[in-house]
């Protein structure tokens, strides 16, 4: 099974080497990152540990990582896994998160942060309660039982081809969630381990970050509840 891994980064100089550096070999064939406009050293320092970096300016989570799922397009993976480059998840857990695709038990995976062991301060009150908030949404409207919309996830390229993501910025996990529920996409959650991340988060660490994303995440749980979408 062919497996790349996808890190949507923005000034994260002094965390990515070392997320790169747990990254397991024996399971990835290529790591991409998809540079969001960085100010530092966040694109040399990639390269210099041997990942592929490629370029969006335009600001937005969903922008990066579909930048990056447009690189792999030219010769595709068999799965994506998405991990964030400030050092918050395990890559080394990475095992662990395909198990139920590579058992054929699913094909999308979500580590759960709330199932696993999660650092004290890792996960901020408004994260704990928005992710709250998110899955019971996710279980009114579209009938899935998740405990956590965490960005260390795995999908099949097959399925991640037919979800059709658009989002740009914070909606971009509650869509692949979303989109994978309404197309019946078998799916897994596994515990992760969850740990302060390296750095200020530009969405949890900011007042104005959270209440951006709480409000795409709800509007997106709404847009997508309509038979016409």
């Amino acid at each position: 099974m062919i497996v790349d891994v996808v890190i949507p980064a923005l000034d994260e100089e002094q965390a990515l080497p070392e997320v790169l550096r747990e990254i397991p070999a024996d399971l990835v064939r290529r790591v991409v990152v998809a540079d969001n406009g960085s100010r530092d050293r966040t694109a040399q320092v990639a390269r210099e540990a041997g990942a592929i970096v490629v370029t969006q300016p335009e600001r937005g989570y969903g922008a990066a990582c579909l930048e990056a799922l447009a690189y792999l397009a030219t010769d595709p993976p068999d799965v994506v896994v998405f991990l964030d480059g400030d050092h918050s998840d395990h890559p080394a857990e990475l095992r662990t998160l395909l198990e139920p695709i590579t058992s054929g038990r699913a094909a999308f995976v979500v580590g759960s942060r709330a199932r696993g062991r999660a650092e004290s301060g890792s996960l901020t009150p408004p994260q704990r309660v928005g992710n709250a908030i998110a899955c019971a949404g996710l279980r009114r409207f579209y009938g899935v039982h998740y405990t956590d919309l965490g960005p260390f996830r795995a999908i099949t390229w097959h399925e991640l081809g037919w979800l059709g993501m658009v989002d740009r910025n914070f909606g971009w996990t509650v869509e692949m969630q979303i989109k994978a529920a309404r197309a019946g996409t078998p799916y897994a959650e596994v515990p992760v381990s969850y740990r302060n991340r390296i750095g200020t988060s530009k969405v949890s660490g900011t007042v104005r970050g959270s209440v951006n994303a709480g409000i795409k995440i709800l509007w997106l749980l709404g847009k997508y509840a309509w038979p016409s979408h």
